[in-house]
């Protein structure tokens, strides 16, 4: 990635993150499966080798989905009182679908970031 000549115009990381497009062209899909990231951009040919979300998307994706989903069941507790079966019925295909979805949205920003800002892994100069 720092020996990265291409010439594109710059593109906005939230939006090809958003789209799963990759991060230097904009116009090439970031992924091959749900979460998978291609080899490289059929495009532009980026390798995407530098690629390595971490973490970082499942933490946000457990705060946020998790606030959600969880102020829903206490509102609904607490408003109406339905037995557990109607909580399980209603947010448990709810807490997968939002946890899929935005799993992938944050995973493509967090990517398109990283190519964004040149970030690369920590290393000691000797």
């Amino acid at each position: 990635m720092r020996n990265d000549t291409a010439v594109f115009p710059p593109v906005d990381p939230v939006k090809t993150g958003l789209k799963g497009c990759c991060p230097r062209c904009g116009v090439g899909q970031l992924f091959s499966g749900v979460l998978s990231v291609k080899p490289s951009c059929a495009s532009c040919g980026l390798d995407y080798s530098f690629a390595d979300a971490g973490d970082g998307p499942a933490v946000f994706v457990i705060l946020i989905v998790g606030f959600i989903v969880i102020g829903l069941v206490l509102w609904l507790q607490a408003s109406y009182g339905p037995p557990i079966w109607v909580h399980l019925l209603l947010f448990a295909p709810l807490t997968i679908v939002l946890s899929l979805l935005s799993l992938r949205w944050c995973k493509g920003i967090f990517i398109a970031l990283q190519y964004r800002h040149n970030a690369s892994e920590g290393r000691l100069s000797d």
